[in-house]
């Protein structure tokens, strides 16, 4: 269990009261030691998140450059479903957008720091990611291929 230290401090001084600007008459407003110092709260599902984000970057630094280019090419592509998804009103998980987005954004956030190692400049960073936006090959993402071969074994079974 977590514990953190219990902050205690010392009564406000008078000059620090708030005081009316009503014709001269001042009122002294008593708060509760709570409001003057709002407690810290940490929950467990907090500190669980944490460590889930901490594993996650362990996995995408523990892969290649070119893996991490070929699943943020897939992400990409999975967000475009989603988008099309919400388009044409089917059900899906508004939550799914931000997660694939903040992946995503972990992903390019390593293989930039992968440059900055190799000594790799802004501008040349751009150039190169220019390079390899052109270069990348339209593909359906894993999703629809996983929809495509169930619909192609549900036919079978039909035919079947």
């Amino acid at each position: 269990m977590l514990s953190l230290p219990t902050l205690t401090s010392p009564p406000k001084p008078l000059s620090i009261i708030p005081k009316s600007s009503f014709s001269g008459i001042q009122i002294r407003q008593k708060c509760p030691v709570s409001v003057l110092l709002p407690s810290i709260k940490m929950t467990r599902s907090s500190v669980i998140m944490m460590a889930k984000k901490d594993e996650e970057l362990k996995e995408i630094r523990a892969k290649t450059t070119e893996e991490i280019n070929e699943e943020v090419v897939d992400l990409k592509g999975e967000l475009l479903m989603l988008r099309l998804q919400k388009s044409t009103r089917n059900e899906f998980k508004s939550s799914e957008f931000r997660r694939m987005r903040k992946r995503i954004a972990r992903m390019l956030t390593v293989k930039r720091e992968r440059e900055i190692e190799e000594g790799v400049g802004r501008r040349l960073s751009r150039k190169l990611d220019r390079q390899w936006k052109r270069s990348i090959v339209v593909r359906p993402p894993p999703s629809l291929k996983k929809l495509q071969e169930e619909e192609a074994a549900a036919e079978a079974e039909k035919s079947a």
